[in-house]
């Protein structure tokens, strides 16, 4: 049986007039910014681990940064960043796997060679599916896009014991999830441009997602966002 999600009252964020937590004494804690897809992808898999009590979320202003995130905590100064066992660890992906691999829960990688394997491939390509849809927004995201949401598609058609990437929801659902989110909301609103369509499978998947618990609080601002997109793709 899934744990229970419980909804949590989300900290404040942590700007540059803020005290820094105290740093490395013990608690594990998850540098996040709420809108940024990236951090969403470790935070929903917190919460689908049931981690909420373990891992305590650090919310850092990416607008007006503390410099002791940078000087202190993560010389990178972005987040996602995981401070756990008196160390710092960084990267979405990385995060994922790091999370299923040192903390109890549920597991984010079934054991099946065939489906780990395809979890690498599906991976790999978030990058690229990000870049295709992200650089569409310059010119026509209805012909220039497509391809990558193809792609989610014809992987979707990989297992059939489940409608999600690996049949039963995983650390590759959690990748995916926060990018296709977005996209499709700006795609519709700006463009008109729905993602779903002639992509039954997408459909569903999205659709799939939308009803786990530990997504569900993690999701954007629908108008915050095309807000920001409008801005910085458009230049409106």
């Amino acid at each position: 049986m899934a744990p229970p999600y419980v909804k949590e009252d989300l900290p404040p964020y942590l700007d540059s007039t803020s005290e820094p937590p105290p740093l490395f004494d013990g608690t594990t804690r998850l540098y996040t910014y709420y809108p940024c897809p990236f951090a969403q992808r470790v935070w929903i898999a917190r919460n689908y681990k049931g981690l909420q009590d373990e891992i305590k979320l650090v919310p850092i202003n990416l607008r007006d940064r503390p410099a002791w995130y940078k000087e202190k905590v993560y010389p990178e100064n972005k987040v996602p960043s995981l401070e756990h066992n008196n160390k710092i660890i960084g990267e979405s992906l990385v995060l994922l796997k790091y999370l299923d691999d040192n903390f109890e829960g549920r597991k984010l990688l079934p054991n099946d060679p065939l489906k780990q394997q395809f979890a690498e491939e599906l991976l790999a390509y978030t990058d690229t599916l990000n870049k295709i849809v992200y650089t569409s927004f310059k010119g026509d995201p209805a012909k220039e896009a497509g391809i990558a949401f193809d792609y989610l598609e014809t992987a979707l058609h990989k297992f059939e014991d489940g409608p999600f990437f690996l049949g039963q929801f995983s650390l590759a659902d959690i990748a995916y999830a926060p990018f296709v989110e977005r996209f499709q909301i700006f795609l519709q609103d700006a463009w008109k441009y729905d993602i779903t369509a002639g992509r039954p499978k997408l459909a569903t998947w999205i659709e799939e997602v939308n009803k786990i618990d530990a997504y569900k609080q993690t999701k954007c601002d629908p108008e915050e966002l095309i807000q920001t997109y409008k801005q910085r793709f458009l230049g409106q």
